[in-house]
């Protein structure tokens, strides 16, 4: 296994992840225009939007773990 095939995934884990809470508070913020809101929309895009951090978050620890390996190997190799 590689480290493309660690460092890959994860960089598209963080894209998607960003590109959700994108949609999401632009959901949150059209939610915030209207005076029909519904108090369910706001609380499910709500959720939604601290799942895509959640998961944009775990993304970057296996980035900065996978930098670490690097760094650790070459070090080994140095």
């Amino acid at each position: 296994m590689g480290i493309n095939s660690i460092t890959g995934p994860a960089l598209q884990g963080i894209q998607k992840g960003f590109q959700g809470m994108r949609r999401v508070a632009s959901e949150i913020a059209s939610t915030q225009q209207t005076t029909q809101a519904k108090p369910t929309d706001l609380s499910r895009a709500m959720v939604e939007l601290q799942q895509h951090a959640n998961q944009t978050k775990a993304q970057v620890k296996t980035l900065k773990t996978a930098n670490e390996l690097i760094g650790t190997l070459i070090d080994e190799r140095v």
